[in-house]
């Protein structure tokens, strides 16, 4: 038990002095964040009332599917990986790691929205705070599990960034934190619903947390589980 705590522990300050972190999980979401926030508010002032969570599912998608992804490739799909097996360290202890620490890191990104927001643009804070925040868990631990599984799966960095863009664009044009999703042709309302930014956008709205926006989280996370289970287990016969 030292021992994992000491691995995330040593996770975290590694995350700390990664630039690609520091700018998927904070620099990016938050100049962002500061700088859409006075034109959302100001185009669409009804936006004040969802401003928080069109935001943090804008940050959470970055550094879950952009962030998180190149780190593993750095273990995975390197020399480390021996280093792992050659004493004795199981290769999901990695992968749990880094997915902690990003998840730590996403959550404290997402209170500074949380936090900022009301100040200044007068955004509305969530009515149930703490459901607010179990949505905002569940929505990170799917989002960083589908980020694991192309940082495992995708060994090229080139490709990985391709890939990594091709979830990650969608999933915020889509989930409805640009526009309405009534301006959306029809074929891509469908559409939405492949990418988890749009359940967890509406799990995180006022009096969404139901069975009805949670059951898909669910889904996608128990399946994230055996897949990454069964790559992992290739890799360790290798």
């Amino acid at each position: 038990m030292n021992g994992f705590l000491y691995g995330i522990a040593l996770q975290w300050k590694l995350d700390i002095r990664s630039k690609s972190m520091l700018v998927t999980c904070y620099i990016v979401p938050l100049i962002f964040f500061l700088f859409m926030g006075g034109i959302f508010t100001s185009v669409m002032p009804e936006m004040r009332s969802t401003l928080i969570q069109s935001m943090i599912v804008m940050s959470v998608s970055m550094g879950a599917f952009i962030g998180l992804p190149p780190s593993l490739i750095e273990t995975y799909g390197s020399d480390v990986k021996k280093v792992y097996k050659a004493n004795g360290v199981p290769l999901y202890l990695g992968l749990v790691t880094m997915f902690l620490s990003a998840f730590v890191h996403l959550m404290i990104s997402s209170v500074i929205i949380l936090l900022l927001a009301p100040i200044l643009f007068e955004a509305t804070l969530p009515v149930q705070l703490p459901f607010f925040f179990l949505a905002l868990a569940i929505y990170i631990i799917v989002s960083l599990s589908i980020g694991s599984i192309l940082g495992l799966t995708v060994k090229n960095q080139a490709k990985l960034t391709m890939i990594a863009q091709l979830v990650f664009l969608p999933s915020i044009m889509l989930s409805g934190i640009m526009f309405p999703i009534e301006l959306l042709p029809d074929f891509l309302k469908t559409i939405r619903y492949i990418y988890p930014a749009s359940w967890g956008y509406r799990l995180m709205l006022d009096y969404g947390f139901h069975l009805q926006n949670l059951w898909y989280l669910i889904a996608i996370f128990f399946a994230v589980i055996i897949v990454c289970g069964i790559i992992l287990k290739k890799q360790k016969v290798k």
